[in-house]
């Protein structure tokens, strides 16, 4: 018995590995190569928040697995809070003096939408990818360094996304599993990658996602 469900969990695992590949490859053509930028995102998010529904439907507790909960959600909050503050002033400074400043009310709506965006990103590469490496025995330290490579690899071709996604995913792969909530981590996500696009890319991101409307 113990044996099976090891393996079914195992095929699930390799199943979703493979689900997080092929949205990654999605993004290349959705995104970069046809300028799809919302098409993407909804699809994306509302796949996998269907496909977490129907899982979770059949295997309890997965949501706890997944770091999908509110179970010390207060209490990463605050701890990333004063390194998001950080992160968020020196963006204004960057954007300053490259002149890349372009911040104006379109900002408020996309920081109340992008975290959705951010928790999807957070739970596919971190919550999948991370923790099924982690299941392979592979030792933290390169699960870590894997992960990172591998998210910021998904945002290319904009050299500036891929350092900051490279040291973000080092930073949040390492602090979920240490028990921090991702849910918590993929608003601070979306808000940074709000800011991050506002400022330091001087792109302005409610027109590239809702353009197409």
């Amino acid at each position: 018995m113990g044996a099976a469900t090891n393996n079914a969990t195992s095929k699930s695992e390799r199943i979703e590995i493979l689900a997080v590949v092929l949205t990654g490859i999605a993004k290349f053509i959705l995104m970069d190569w046809l300028d799809l930028r919302f098409v993407y995102i909804a699809s994306a998010c509302i796949f996998w928040i269907v496909y977490v529904a129907i899982r979770t439907t059949k295997t309890p507790g997965m949501l706890e697995q997944w770091g999908l909960h509110l179970k010390g959600a207060k209490r990463t909050f605050l701890q990333l809070l004063p390194i998001a503050v950080l992160a968020i002033g020196i963006f204004f400074i960057i954007g300053h003096y490259q002149n890349t400043l372009m911040v104006d009310w379109t900002i408020i709506p996309i920081l109340l939408i992008y975290p959705i965006w951010g928790i999807v990103q957070q739970f596919i590469v971190i919550g999948i990818l991370s923790s099924g490496l982690r299941n392979q025995k592979v030792p933290h330290v390169l699960v870590v360094l894997l992960t990172a490579v591998i998210f910021a690899v998904a945002h290319y071709p904009y050299i500036h996304l891929v350092y900051g996604t490279f040291l973000l995913a080092l930073v949040y792969t390492h602090l979920f599993h240490q028990g921090r909530n991702l849910v918590v981590m993929g608003v601070y996500h979306g808000w940074l990658g709000a800011f991050f696009f506002y400022t330091v890319l001087g792109r302005h991101a409610w027109n590239e996602v809702f353009g197409v409307l």
